[in-house]
């Protein structure tokens, strides 16, 4: 083997008179020595530089340039002017050009973002009820030099380009009339509502068919202030506001799975919390985590269940797997919504209780896919004898129950409530039964328009679905019985005498059938 010395060359250099020793590979190419000289003189690495010896000689710089030593140092000229060089020159200022443009294209969509947000909370911050008239002018004077400078950078263009996870206003103007039944409160407004209306939504009589859409966003935003979750969590009310917006948007306009949907869930989650003395059992942590997936549960649902999702092997179930594919869709669409600071009603928790939060949230989302229902209810029945609010284990399984029991808690509000939502699923059902049967693909028989009917749809469903699960509830929490329990069991008993009704109706009908057959074969 060669000694280090063969592998490395020395050469000094004359410095404005100061002897600089350069060390470098002999397997360095020309460029990277010339480099390397330009650094040792403090030149710019591409500036074109002469090398000469003593007698001023011009050496060539390559790995093989002759040996000096100290006593006879190389002195490095650099060489300006001339065609060369502005060439180069021009080369160099086209290439920065091409950065600066390359750069400006990558960022664009980040000041999109940044400024199309900026401006939408600027805009609405004139509108928000206790501003001050310094600060009213000072959003004015933001805005106005928002617009010059988006106006400058002529990209004003992007502002038509929202997409439908980004808040389209900063305050929403929803706080009108919640009348639960009859107008009970014309004047109302989220913060004035009557004592009727307050004392209603806590209970699973509400009535949402006379709600709109803004009288829904002001009762969520009640609830979430009156548990003491804003409060307690350091919500900023804009941020409330502007999320349940955002959430609203990211509905469909399904005829089951929508928003209103949603609200009744909440609703449903919002009344057995005070119905169960909740918050006396489990932390605001558990309450706020409770709330927040009932709100999120059904996000952006395509109005196809997952049987549909699985068998049309859709984007949806090729991403999750198959494996609960709607449900993990709504997770991840809520927390799309979550990662937008203007929406992220967690800003003020550090990273290891958003990391609770946001677990917590998941699973129960999760846990509202019916295909699990037995495992679930399975589960809670095992602990439910010996329950214990202590052990984390059994307060989240307690969690994924209460969640599925508001899911599907129409069949517990009054008869005039609960029948119009059996309409809207059975309409969505048959949509996905129609659209099954043009592709080609299995339909279930309850969702089949010819061969389902309302009391055939609800009474297994109510008998061996929603009564059993809210019983075992009930084991905990009796007070559920009077309020939840029986108005079930009266719905059972209804829709089986209106099968009754039906059998005998389609008895009459078959008979009359058989007659006008027989006559007109004796004829």
């Amino acid at each position: 083997m060669g000694s280090a010395s063969s592998v490395y060359r020395v050469i000094y250099l004359d410095v404005d008179g100061r002897i600089q020793k350069v060390v470098f590979s002999r397997f360095c190419s020309p460029c990277d020595i010339k480099e390397l000289f330009c650094t040792a003189l403090g030149l710019p690495r591409n500036t074109n530089i002469s090398l000469l010896d003593v007698n001023g000689a011009m050496v060539s710089i390559d790995p093989t340039m002759p040996r000096n030593s100290e006593r006879s140092p190389y002195r490095v000229v650099p060489l300006t002017g001339g065609p060369l060089a502005d060439k180069e020159e021009l080369f160099q200022n086209v290439l920065s050009q091409v950065a600066e443009q390359f750069s400006r294209a990558f960022k664009i969509n980040e000041l999109k973002t940044e400024v199309t947000n900026r401006l939408a909370m600027l805009e609405k911050r004139v509108e928000l009820e206790g501003l001050k008239v310094v600060e009213i002018e000072k959003c004015r004077n933001d805005i106005k030099k928002l617009r010059e400078e988006m106006a400058s950078r002529n990209n004003s263009s992007f502002l038509d380009d929202n997409k439908k996870l980004m808040p389209r206003r900063d305050v929403p103007s929803y706080t009108k009339c919640v009348c639960p039944s009859a107008c009970l409160c014309p004047s109302a407004c989220l913060c004035h509502l009557s004592q009727e209306v307050v004392e209603t939504l806590k209970k699973p009589i509400f009535n949402v068919w006379q709600c709109e859409h803004h009288e829904m966003l002001s009762c969520l935003e009640h609830m979430y202030h009156d548990l003491g979750l804003v409060k307690d969590f350091n919500i900023n009310p804009i941020t409330l506001k502007r999320w349940l917006l955002c959430i609203h948007d990211n509905y469909r306009n399904n005829p089951f799975h929508n928003f209103r949907h949603c609200f009744c869930v909440t609703q449903m989650m919002y009344s057995m919390i005070y119905l169960c003395s909740l918050q006396e059992k489990f932390t605001q942590v558990d309450i706020l985590i409770l709330m927040t997936a009932a709100v999120c549960h059904d996000l952006d649902h395509p109005g196809y269940n997952n049987t549909y999702q699985i068998n049309a092997r859709t984007e949806l179930a090729v991403r999750y797997n198959d494996i609960s594919p709607l449900e993990n869709h709504h997770c991840a669409v809520a927390f799309q919504i979550f990662s937008q600071p203007e929406c992220n009603i967690f800003s003020n928790f550090d990273p290891e209780a958003f990391k609770q939060i946001r677990q917590g949230t998941i699973t129960l989302i999760l846990a509202t896919d019916m295909a699990r229902h037995g495992e679930i209810l399975d589960s809670f029945r095992q602990k439910v004898d010996s329950f214990d609010f202590t052990n984390e284990e059994h307060v989240t399984c307690l969690k994924m129950v209460l969640i599925k029991c508001c899911d599907i808690s129409n069949e517990v509000r009054p008869m005039e409530v609960a029948e119009p939502w059996v309409d809207c699923l059975l309409e969505e059902y048959f949509m996905q039964s129609d659209r099954e049967k043009l592709e080609g693909l299995p339909v279930a028989p309850f969702m089949d328009r010819e061969k389902v009917t309302k009391p055939t749809a609800q009474i297994g469903f109510i008998k061996f679905v929603l009564i059993p699960m809210f019983e075992t509830v009930m084991k905990l929490f009796p007070q559920i019985e009077e309020v939840m329990v029986q108005p079930l069991r009266e719905s059972r008993d209804r829709y089986e005498e209106l099968k009754q009704i039906d059998d005998a109706m389609n008895e009459v009908q078959k008979k009359k059938n058989e007659n006008l057959t027989v006559g007109g074969k004796k004829k």
